[in-house]
């Protein structure tokens, strides 16, 4: 047993709250009680190793900021739920996967390469070449489920899907 090695009622809790937000906002975890549980034990190993829920099937940095889009839950989460019926971890699955009307198959890697990464956080511009920075307010995108939203800052919690303050990038 290591340092980082959470305890079985440590995985019970946050398996029952994952899988209460999950239901309160119209997602599903996986029914595989044992994956899920697995999957629940790597969110809480990374936890103590980084000080966040990485998502357990990523290489994680350790630099939260590096690592924001694959907090759990990832920012690719409802792509790959539309597109694959299940995220990339399959944590979370689709309606269709639950009652077994979709199996569950796999899911590719979206994340991009820190390169692109990169080039995607540079600034927005007009179709003229110029920056859209004339609006009276910034608008502000949660990673996790696109809400948009315009305001000096970003909410404290986005009203969808629940991300923290620190899942917003400005968008314009």
């Amino acid at each position: 047993m290591t340092d980082f090695e959470p305890s079985s009622e440590e995985v019970e809790t946050l398996y029952e709250q994952l899988d209460r937000e999950a239901e309160e906002m119209g997602y599903h975890l996986n029914p595989d009680l044992d994956f899920t549980r697995d999957l629940a034990r790597g969110l809480l190993v990374n936890e103590k190793r980084y000080g966040y829920h990485s998502c357990p099937c990523r290489l994680a940095s350790g630099d939260r900021d590096e690592d924001l889009d694959i907090i759990c839950p990832c920012d690719y989460r409802d792509q790959d739920l539309n597109e694959y019926g299940a995220c990339y971890c399959a944590l979370y699955v689709s309606g269709e996967v639950l009652t077994g009307e979709r199996d569950l198959g796999p899911v590719p890697e979206r994340r991009p390469s820190p390169e692109e990464r990169e080039k995607a956080a540079r600034p927005l511009s007009a179709p003229s070449g110029e920056t859209l920075s004339s609006l009276p307010y910034p608008v502000w995108r949660c990673r996790v489920c696109g809400y948009l939203c315009a305001r000096e800052e970003p909410p404290g919690v986005c009203p969808i899907c629940k991300a923290g303050m620190d899942r917003f990038e400005r968008f314009i």
